[in-house]
């Protein structure tokens, strides 16, 4: 896939985009109100929402409203209404270290900011009246990157046991029609010591009640060691461990970061590459059109782009319902 972006997307060119931030909006019982960023294309109407999930990471501002941008820029120039939401584990707030008994990842309180946007769209539109009216609230999608993933993850439906009394968590989102999980997690009993003694919740995962239509992205180089004892394949775990419809695309040579999909020349990113990350952009674009809009032929298209490639970046599968 080394040149098939930009005339695979002839027919889709980029417009321009607005971003506006923060957008507060008030969160009873959450230990601060939650902060979003809304990024849109200045014109078009009926617009898809997509809800953008950052990750945990190490960065200081990577992990809140400011992250994302190859993500959030490229979709919003692409038609989309883009949500991001300051998650309680980023690092620009004080909660990764607090005794709440969600700390340090938040898992449901993550989703649950996912769900308090869909109840204010009312607010954001009178905050942003650039999109009053434009938007199409039947068309909504999640997408997220590593944590985020996980949190994509438990909104398409995937379930949890909470570790403290034994019962069973769901925090579906039934107003989500699509997703997208960036180097998610995997199943529960391939954690790392460290995972298993930090973040018990993982491994009580259900991928099996995730029954919402999703892109798995996973990288081939992404061995997430404190995380799993499994290797790289753990991250395709929620396409093998869920019932379809579902894609995975695996990448070729890719690491965490799949090529760099968490901000612009971050430091962090092992395995920098802007066409990779160009691959990742145009992939979920066109998977999250046609999910949406079942007519839409572009994640055919996209596949065909891949696989038609010299040197292809990645492989599809996918899996009918």
């Amino acid at each position: 896939m080394s040149q098939p972006t930009p005339a695979a997307n002839a027919s889709s060119a980029p417009a321009q985009v607005f971003s506006i931030h923060p957008i507060v909006l008030p969160a009873p019982g959450r230990p601060v109100d939650l902060q979003v960023r809304v990024s849109a294309p200045v014109t078009g109407s009926e617009l898809p929402i997509l809800l953008l999930s950052h990750g945990h990471g190490p960065s200081n501002f990577v992990s809140s409203l400011h992250g994302y941008a190859p993500l959030a820029n490229y979709l919003a120039a692409r038609g989309f209404v883009v949500i991001q939401p300051t998650h309680l584990d980023s690092k620009t707030l004080p909660f990764r270290g607090s005794d709440h008994p969600d700390a340090p990842l938040f898992w449901r309180a993550r989703a649950e900011d996912m769900s308090r946007i869909l109840d204010q769209l009312d607010a954001i539109e009178r905050a942003v009246p650039a999109i009053a009216g434009r938007v199409d609230r039947s068309k909504v999608a999640v997408l997220g990157h590593s944590m985020g993933g996980h949190t994509a993850s438990v909104l398409l439906g995937a379930r949890h046991v909470d570790p403290r009394d034994g019962s069973e968590v769901s925090v579906a989102e039934p107003r989500i029609k699509a997703g997208v999980l960036l180097a998610a997690p995997g199943r529960g009993d391939a954690l790392s010591k460290y995972a298993a003694e930090n973040y018990a919740f993982f491994a009580t995962i259900d991928f099996s009640t995730m029954t919402t239509p999703a892109l798995v992205v996973a990288g081939d180089k992404d061995g997430s060691p404190h995380l799993t004892t499994a290797g790289a394949a753990w991250h395709a775990d929620p396409y093998f461990l869920s019932p379809g419809p579902k894609s995975l695309l695996m990448l070729v040579d890719a690491g965490h970061g799949l090529g760099g999909v968490a901000g612009y020349d971050l430091a962090e990113t092992t395995d920098e590459s802007p066409e990779r990350v160009a691959a990742v952009q145009f992939l979920t674009r066109a998977y999250l059109r046609t999910a949406l809009y079942p007519g839409d032929a572009a994640w055919q298209e996209a596949q065909r782009a891949l696989t038609g490639a010299a040197e292809p970046l990645g492989r599809v599968e996918s899996k009918p319902r």
